[in-house]
């Protein structure tokens, strides 16, 4: 599988990601094990977790100790406090069985009086900096989901290593100042920022009764699409973007196959074909997936 390097950090990751959220939200914890296994198998390189993501910590945490070396390994918090920071910085090393995490990222931020609650005096970025000093944190980074300008305010206001959001052929169907990716990768790529994508293989929030996979609700919050070559567009599309090193794959396990088979497929699209990509997705009834009010 093809591999990127991540901006500044160095890293060469495969354009793909193992998102933890799968293998931490599935009812059956072996499912999340096996499907941790064949991704390493497949190659993939790179780790994205959370102690929000259900089990994800405790389940993966053994198999995450063992290859180590073979992992970038990218941890969140939601924690906006240097005191609460601290406190699930070393709940994660421990759960991992690791001594410092290659990526620590606020997540999730949904506004900006958040951002200056991390920012701020006695704020998380305290917590996040000191562990970068002594060695906890090699590089610091920012996840935001519902609104691009909390990025771009982000970038303007401390020196980001990685910003992981949603970069997605469905968002071009309306695009709006919060769901414009765009700005945000050229401010990447002018400060030579790692991103990181997710919602790659987003349709749209669920319309009504969520469905189900093998018995079992679709883990994913979202619609997402399930065929093959709708898949593969929008895989494609994702990792056609400038900018974009990898793509973190989405919590419905029952599709991870599908998404590395794209990935191992990987054919840039020109931007005529990126076009093709968003009106066929349009007419398969996309929508961004924020604003809430689209």
């Amino acid at each position: 599988m093809e591999k990127r390097v991540l901006g500044r950090t160095g890293y060469r990751v495969t354009i793909l990601t193992i998102g933890g959220a799968g293998p931490g939200f599935t009812p059956n914890a072996e499912e999340g094990v096996r499907a941790f296994e064949m991704a390493l198998e497949k190659g993939l390189n790179m780790v994205d977790i959370a102690p929000s993501y259900g089990e994800a910590e405790l389940r993966l945490g053994p198999l995450i100790s063992k290859y180590r070396s073979r992992l970038v390994i990218a941890e969140k918090t939601l924690e906006r406090t240097r005191e609460g920071a601290w406190r699930e910085l070393k709940q994660s090393l421990a759960r991992l069985g690791v001594d410092s995490f290659d990526i620590y990222q606020f997540h999730a931020v949904s506004s900006l009086e958040e951002l200056d609650r991390i920012l701020g005096r006695g704020g998380a970025l305290e917590a996040f900096l000191e562990a970068r000093d002594t060695g906890l944190v090699k590089h610091i980074g920012i996840t935001v989901h519902n609104d691009m300008r909390i990025v771009l305010r982000a970038l303007e206001r401390f020196d980001f290593d990685t910003v992981l959001i949603p970069v997605y052929a469905a968002a071009m169907v309306h695009p709006t100042p919060e769901n414009d990716f765009r700005p945000v990768l050229k401010a990447a790529l002018d400060r030579d920022v790692g991103v990181i994508a997710i919602k790659s293989i987003a349709r749209r929030r669920w319309p009504g009764e969520r469905a189900t996979v093998g018995g079992r609700p679709f883990v994913s919050w979202y619609e997402p699409f399930v065929d093959q070559e709708d898949i593969d567009l929008a895989v494609w599309y994702t990792l056609s973007q400038e900018g974009v090193a990898t793509y973190s794959m989405c919590s419905e396990l029952s599709l991870w196959p599908k998404m590395i088979s794209a990935a191992e497929r990987f054919r840039r699209l020109t931007p005529e074909e990126q076009a093709q990509v968003v009106e066929r997705f349009r007419q398969r009834g996309a929508k961004p997936l924020f604003p809430e009010r689209l």
